[in-house]
């Protein structure tokens, strides 16, 4: 049981620990983060004309004094419950079992009020930076259950679209390479941005018609594999009464 010097030793020490973290608060203005967007903190007025890589630095920065400021709050708040337990007399006890804390553990962590097998310090934080709003759900996983992928553009799609311009593999990583960068991934044939092939070549007017073939590398790729199966279309051969005159058998 501890005594009412030590009582009183503590009381001092957790006293001037509240007072120098309240100021530290006070001159950082909690870690900046009382600022709002952390674009505030360093002058600036938009991410638009800032490097990705500067963007990343800065992310990591603003997770790091959110981290910090998350740590002195719970610190903050075990002093003010450390203070309590004293006044209250139960100071020294683990509220969880009553068991005498160590003076050796107290001395060492004097804001606690657990014993070593109690501690709450072993949960993890899931107070995030809205900026890492882009590795949730879609853009934060793979969906790799063909049965669940929808066509909305997803992170798969995301990152075909980035691999394209090149990545840490080349073609001369793979058993069978590839001529061009952009098919070094997987999925590369993959549509991206529309559902079938034609999407990319074919267009209209605002009002449905004049439809026009813009001639592209799909488009290509689309007409050479409809020879290959020796079909009109993707979907088969055109019923007689849509043949253009082109189509008709050599008399």
């Amino acid at each position: 049981m501890l005594t009412s010097q030590q009582l009183s030793n503590f009381q001092t020490q957790l006293n001037n620990e509240k007072k120098e973290l309240l100021e530290r608060f006070d001159q950082n203005d909690h870690f900046g983060l009382q600022r709002g967007h952390y674009h505030e903190a360093m002058g600036e007025l938009s991410s638009y004309d800032n490097h990705p890589a500067d963007e990343g630095t800065d992310l990591y920065e603003r997770e790091k004094d959110i981290a910090l400021n998350e740590h002195e709050e719970l610190h903050l708040k075990n002093i003010d419950k450390a203070l309590q337990a004293i006044e209250q007399g139960t100071y020294g006890k683990c509220e969880v079992c009553g068991t005498e804390i160590p003076l050796e553990r107290l001395e060492v962590l004097p804001t606690t009020t657990y014993c070593v097998k109690h501690t709450p310090d072993e949960d993890i934080s899931y107070k995030r930076p809205l900026e890492e709003g882009v590795l949730l759900p879609p853009f934060g996983k793979f969906d790799l259950d063909e049965e669940d992928e929808s066509v909305v553009y997803d992170a798969e799609d995301s990152w075909q679209e980035v691999a394209e311009w090149g990545t840490s593999e080349t073609p001369s990583d793979f058993a069978f390479p590839n001529d061009r960068y952009e098919n070094s991934y997987n999925e590369a044939d993959e549509n991206i941005g529309y559902v079938e092939d034609f999407e990319n070549f074919v267009g209209n007017d605002m009002y449905g018609k004049n439809v026009t073939v813009y001639p592209n590398e799909q488009h290509d790729h689309y007409e050479e594999a409809l020879d290959e199966e020796g079909i009109m279309t993707a979907f088969g051969d055109l019923p007689p009464v849509e043949h253009d005159p082109y189509t008709e058998d050599e008399k």
